[in-house]
């Protein structure tokens, strides 16, 4: 179980629709809480001394053999190294592994005639934050969100099962930035029946940059 925060951790907010990079060091620990229950947060990881090894959701599918992320797991990067792991999961699942990052042509193609927040766009405008140039956008992580499936191969896009207040925890196995959005979308009912893009908390433990100096 995730214990109550304590003064070993700095609280902080990530805004609905927003996104944000957070330097993590080898075993440092964040609690990201669904304070609303139904918000998806998109998640990527860059190795922070090698900004061309990136997380990769087919080599973490592939050493997963799991399509789900699900407590234990850890992502995997372009090189098949262990980023990060989800060590703690209050939530009931799912955290999906196989959508894309929403972007400005697929709220185009959703009818969205004007400019419209993304996760691709959060996560570029976030890595510029700390100096960080990417020409692509890899594929993400896609925390609480539900996809399932059919035998068929077909997939569909349900609200989270998520409560409110749930929250899992993830720790760095290298020194990463990791990036997370809260995801924007309010026209599909991916962030909930309501539509409506919510704040997420983030507790970050503190402490471990000071051994990294």
């Amino acid at each position: 179980m995730i214990k109550e925060q304590t003064s070993e951790y700095e609280l902080l907010l990530l805004k609905a629709s927003r996104g944000i990079a957070l330097q993590l060091y080898q075993g440092q620990e964040i609690i990201i809480e669904n304070s609303a229950g139904s918000q998806v947060v998109d998640t990527w990881a860059i190795n922070s001394d090698n900004a061309r090894e990136y997380s990769a959701m087919e080599h973490t599918r592939s050493l997963n053999s799991n399509i789900f992320f699900e407590q234990g797991m850890h992502v995997f990067s372009s090189l098949r190294r262990p980023m990060f792991t989800l060590s703690i999961d209050e939530t009931p699942g799912r955290h999906d592994t196989l959508l894309c990052p929403c972007s400005e042509e697929l709220y185009q193609q959703l009818g969205v005639k004007e400019y419209h927040r993304s996760c691709s766009d959060n996560f570029h405008e976030a890595l510029k934050e700390v100096g960080i140039d990417l020409p692509f956008t890899p594929a993400s992580l896609n925390l609480f969100m539900n996809v399932p499936f059919k035998t068929s191969g077909e997939l569909d896009r349900m609200p989270p099962v998520s409560k409110a207040g749930d929250r899992i925890m993830l720790t760095a196995e290298m020194n990463i930035w990791l990036i997370l959005s809260a995801c924007p979308q309010d026209i599909t009912p991916i962030n909930g029946a309501s539509r409506t893009p919510q704040d997420i908390a983030l507790y970050i433990k503190k402490g471990t940059a000071d051994n990294h100096d």
